[in-house]
């Protein structure tokens, strides 16, 4: 067996995550029985005690100097170091190798630096091997991606089924150290809905503590969690997080838990920009009035329910008629015709033989706001995608998007979507292209220019 030697450090300004998942690989190593030595800072606000707690020997490190950690690679004999530190990297790692020829390195980078290691692990969902080209050396190993994610054993667990609640519940996790000071002006916003209750996620080494818990202590529905060991736990009791674009996400891409992701540092940007492109909702730095409107449109999103056409009384039937045959919608069909109830409920009728074709209303507690629809259904390889709303309505676009295609691609497993979009209908464009839809041709029929423009499900998010 072999001796692996952790070198990583924390506190209130460096955070806790790097020592957070050299953990959870650790203990991956101990169980193969490996020897685990952990050398680090004392630095403020460390977290130290959970490397103490989890019984691996700590060896403290007065600086970042190269020279206390070669004497503890001879002290140890260490076969193997671990590398999660971004005040570390390629020159430090060269003169280790030259001076250790035999020593095996494994670098953790998630902001793709070069690094002379023999394996290169970024554990991020985002993570892309073909970025280390030239990078790293010829022969080093790349792990990169959500196979190789690093998550606790809590997350394995088998959890029950959610009791439903007449609230919505989320998570916030802002980081353990919180280093912008966001969790209380995320709790503000918050502070508008009432139908919702927050557990915040936080540790020790959080500088702005005391605030925090003064801030939530006369707050009904707010709970604040410090040094929690139940994370997977709250995430499974969540119906939406807000956090960081960090190692976090990692956790909630792992539990299916939808997010809104609040860039607070630079080496996020890399998570961020993935989210972004998979039509995420994310935010490059905190802005009240935008999250205000992404969690008004979440809260939407999980209160309301696709009914199918065929599960809709007469009046509801006669109803969406009404909404197709207006000039506001017709305007931008195929047909423009307007047509008959007979005709109308004919069609309605005839769509439980049909395989290729799925109709629904989207509403909610208080209304009916639009349909949606999948067409062109070809197994589970494409589909074409309509929407459109009450005509009397504005501003439900977005959730009728996220619904129709949230089903196409987790419910029916579709890969590829199209859509249909006359170059006029500008608002329509407008908004497939902020959900990433792409234009691919362009054609022409009798109503003029007709865009179709596709989204795959790679590019989509659970």
């Amino acid at each position: 067996m072999s001796n692996i030697l952790f070198r990583s450090d924390s506190s209130s300004t460096l955070g806790t995550g790097h020592i957070m998942r050299d953990l959870v690989l650790a203990s991956k190593y101990a169980k193969e029985g490996h020897t685990i030595i952990f050398a680090t800072q004392d630095l403020e606000g460390n977290i130290n005690h959970k490397i103490a707690k989890a019984g691996y020997t700590i060896e403290l490190l007065t600086s970042n100097d190269r020279e206390e950690v070669d004497a503890l690679l001879k002290k140890y004999a260490i076969d193997m170091i671990v590398i999660d530190h971004y005040g570390i990297g390629y020159k430090y790692e060269k003169e280790l190798k030259t001076k250790h020829s035999e020593l095996t390195i494994m670098a953790l980078d998630d902001t793709y630096e070069k690094h002379y290691c023999d394996i290169l692990l970024n554990h991020n969902i985002s993570a892309d091997a073909k970025r280390y080209k030239g990078l790293v050396p010829k022969e080093c190993e790349l792990r990169c991606g959500s196979e190789y994610t690093l998550l606790r054993e809590e997350f394995y667990q088998k959890f029950p089924e959610k009791k439903k609640s007449e609230y919505i519940h989320v998570l916030l996790a802002m980081g353990g150290v919180d280093s912008r000071e966001l969790n209380i002006k995320i709790l503000e916003v918050c502070s508008k809905f009432e139908n919702i209750k927050i557990d915040v996620l936080t540790t020790t080494a959080n500088k702005n503590l005391h605030k925090l818990q003064e801030f939530v202590k006369n707050s009904q529905n707010t709970t604040l969690h410090i040094n929690s060991t139940a994370v997977a736990k709250l995430m499974h009791k969540s119906d939406f997080a807000i956090l960081t674009p960090s190692v976090t996400v990692n956790e909630a891409y792992f539990m299916k838990l939808p997010f809104i992701a609040i860039k607070s540092e630079k080496n996020q940007e890399d998570i961020y920009t993935y989210l972004q492109n998979k039509s995420i909702f994310t935010l490059e730095s905190f802005d009240a009035e935008k999250l205000s409107q992404q969690i008004e449109l979440m809260i939407a999103i999980l209160s309301s329910k696709l009914t199918l056409f065929t599960e809709l009384s007469l009046e509801e039937r006669k109803m969406i008629l009404e909404w197709r045959n207006s000039q506001s919608i017709r305007k931008w069909m195929y047909n423009r015709d307007t047509i008959s109830l007979e005709d109308h409920l004919h069609y309605i009728d005839s769509l439980p033989k049909r395989e290729d074709k799925v109709y629904f209303l989207l509403q909610n507690e208080k209304s009916s706001l639009g349909v949606v629809n999948l067409t062109e259904i070809k197994d589970q390889e494409s589909a074409e995608i309509g929407i459109y709303t009450d005509p009397n309505l504005r501003g439900y676009g977005a959730l009728l998007m996220c619904k129709i295609v949230e089903y196409a691609f987790n419910i029916l497993r579709i890969k590829v979507l199209y859509a249909h979009v006359y170059e006029e209908n500008i608002k329509a464009i407008e908004l497939y292209k902020k959900f990433h839809f792409k234009t691919i041709t362009t054609n022409k029929d009798s109503n003029g220019k007709l865009h179709c423009m596709e989204l795959k499900n790679e590019n989509w998010y659970i």
